[in-house]
């Protein structure tokens, strides 16, 4: 059975998650550094990790299986979970993929190198309606396809 992992510091889109989730009566693990309430929803469970630069990423990343769907921004947790032949999904919608994580790697470390010489960067833009509804259009399609897999194989 498909499960869905949030890299859930600052998602704006658990409650989305929670929503598709019960949709199709999948499990939900939120995982936290702190400061997260627990969710009332019986599909969900919520874990608080000690805090650390990577502690959520870690926890994600050792559980995490084949099929899996995790929702993050974080673009090194997402080819650890591509690497695991799990899914990652960014709370905009924007799928990582095989194809693209090299990419968003090599693209974080030019903005962080940016950021360090004083040559700065705008950040994302601000999360919008549109995001929302991109990331529960993908999240849907998602699911299904990665629950036809389970099923299949």
């Amino acid at each position: 059975m498909v499960s869905l992992y949030v890299d859930a510091d600052a998602c704006p889109v658990k409650e989305e998650t929670v929503r598709v989730a019960e949709r199709h009566g999948l499990r939900v693990v939120m995982v936290s550094d702190g400061g997260l309430r627990p969710h009332p929803h019986p599909l969900v469970e919520t874990v608080a990790v000690a805090q650390g630069a990577d502690a959520a990423d870690d926890w994600i990343a050792d559980r995490i299986g084949p099929g899996d769907i995790c929702v993050t921004n974080d673009i090194p947790l997402a080819a650890r979970c591509l690497k695991f032949n799990a899914h990652a999904l960014k709370p905009n919608g924007e799928p990582f993929t095989p194809d693209g994580i090299g990419m968003a790697l090599a693209g974080r470390e030019i903005a962080r190198h940016r950021r360090e010489t004083g040559a700065g960067g705008g950040g994302p833009p601000p999360f919008s309606k549109a995001d929302r509804s991109r990331f529960l259009d993908r999240l849907e399609t998602m699911v299904r396809a990665a629950s036809r897999a389970a099923s299949d194989g």
